[in-house]
């Protein structure tokens, strides 16, 4: 993986992709190589909800899909399970609000790896600043069925605010992001937009990561 900074990390949030075998419509492994092909510039590995793999299933896939990335020299990004990111010495973990801290999970992984969190407000963003985080996922932008338990959405404000405050940290939207809303995500001041069903259920993975790539290259 090229070297950690934050002009690499906004050129990895360009379209960040996010996928689990429980948002897939056919073999994961498929979906996320059809994904690389459109494009897609980063990938975090979320195995939650519903009939999600754990266990052994769970390292398995995931190290298969590890292996795809590293192929293609996609940075590869576990959610929250700081242990199975350790194992695999993944590049980097994304952390929530109600996971630990920036500042402990940099002691558990080291410091050449990429640090992600959620933040839902300014006070958050700058807690997750303060402790060592390399980019900052904002959101809800849109309304989104992904994540059964997300926030009130914000749609760009959060964004746009933190610019306004001079915060320059790499910036990703989450949350409802489609193609035709993207590029207003960018405009507020973000580095990149972070899809999840939007590519997984499209008719075509490949064409999706595609037009998202032309649509915020675009802008």
């Amino acid at each position: 993986m090229p070297a950690i900074n934050s002009d690499s990390i906004r050129q990895f949030l360009k379209l960040y992709f996010i996928m689990g075998s429980t948002n897939c419509l056919k073999d994961p492994v498929d979906v996320l190589r059809e994904a690389i092909d459109g494009g897609i510039t980063l990938f975090q590995f979320r195995e939650k909800g519903l009939g999600a793999l754990t266990g052994e299933a769970k390292l398995q896939l995931a190290d298969k899909l590890q292996r795809l990335c590293r192929e293609h020299q996609i940075p590869f990004i576990v959610n929250d399970d700081i242990e199975l990111a350790i194992s695999l010495d993944a590049d980097g973990v994304h952390v929530g609000q109600e996971d630990e801290s920036a500042k402990w999970i940099r002691k558990k992984i080291g410091s050449n790896k990429i640090i992600g969190v959620s933040a839902h407000t300014v006070e958050e963003a700058q807690q997750a600043i303060q402790d060592g985080a390399n980019y900052l996922g904002l959101g809800p932008v849109f309304p989104t069925r992904t994540k059964k338990d997300a926030k009130e959405v914000q749609g760009t404000r959060l964004i746009d605010d933190l610019r306004r405050r001079g915060i320059n940290i790499p910036l990703v939207g989450i949350g409802g992001i489609t193609i035709d809303n993207s590029a207003s995500v960018i405009a507020a001041g973000a580095d990149g937009v972070s899809v999840i069903t939007a590519i997984t259920n499209a008719p075509s993975v490949t064409d999706a990561a595609a037009q998202f790539i032309q649509r915020i290259t675009a802008y």
